[in-house]
């Protein structure tokens, strides 16, 4: 499905405060394709790179990119928060894209997602979210802490748990939490119109698939598909959940023109 990638230095984006966005920039036709990376990951996932592959071999315009503290991106991993990462997406369509944009998002990304089509909906042509994690820090991290994380992460500034994909810890700073709830989505009316598409694995032990059905019915808009497969966990990058995002991809992108 994918050619292999070729290993190319990131262009940078200059942010205020000596702060930089890493990013690979594809030109092209018809509408834009910009993806976001999920939590502590970074814009060299397989997800972001089929999605590039697809958009490469269609001649679509393609952004990815790092937040910052993550990747290749300047900053610190702990220092930022949903406001910071959403404030970079924010700079990164603003400066780096042109006309409606397909956002695909991943985990924390498509919580992202949703906050830069709120912001911007002018530039929104559809949503992807694959595994999306809106309102995470509340809903899947303060409502499952105990009583005695609660006090750590408050009292220490930080909490670090178990990451299932390494044996490092994931850090959690207690700003995370704070500047969540300044974001939280699945509250009230979602005021989103564009084509948005869902897709989710049953098997997700990290984000619950019943979020992505909270999202759809938080959405204001009709146009709205939730996909569920029974047998995908959080990563969503086996070959035929790949296959899966490049056929949504390729729906909305024939669809919007």
């Amino acid at each position: 499905m994918m050619a292999a990638p070729e290993q190319l230095t990131p262009e940078k984006l200059a942010l205020e405060g000596d702060h930089f966005l890493a990013y690979h920039r594809l030109s092209g036709t018809g509408t834009g394709i910009m993806f976001l990376c999920g939590h502590g990951s970074d814009m060299d996932g397989t997800k972001a790179l089929v999605a590039e592959d697809w958009a490469k071999r269609n001649g679509r315009p393609f952004l990815r990119f790092d937040y910052r503290g993550h990747g290749q991106s300047s900053g610190a991993f702990l220092d930022g928060n949903i406001s910071s990462w959403t404030s970079d997406c924010l700079a990164a369509m603003d400066a780096l894209t042109e006309g409606p944009q397909i956002l695909v998002g991943s985990s924390l990304g498509g919580w992202l997602m949703l906050n830069v089509a709120l912001a911007r909906p002018d530039r929104i042509a559809g949503l992807i979210g694959i595994a999306a994690a809106p309102d995470f820090t509340e809903d899947l991290l303060w409502a499952e802490f105990s009583e005695a994380q609660r006090q750590q992460i408050e009292a220490d500034g930080v909490i670090a748990l178990p990451n299932p994909y390494s044996e490092d810890p994931v850090k959690y700073p207690w700003h995370l939490i704070t500047d969540g709830r300044k974001n939280l989505r699945l509250r009230g009316g979602l005021n989103i119109t564009a084509p948005v598409r869902l897709l989710h694995g049953m098997k997700d032990e990290e984000v619950p698939w019943k979020t992505a059905t909270a999202t759809a019915e938080a959405l204001t808009g009709d146009d709205v598909e939730v996909t569920l497969v029974k047998n995908a966990g959080h990563r969503f990058s086996e070959p035929d959940q790949l296959a899966l995002l490049i056929a949504k991809l390729e729906e909305l992108s024939d669809r919007v023109g």
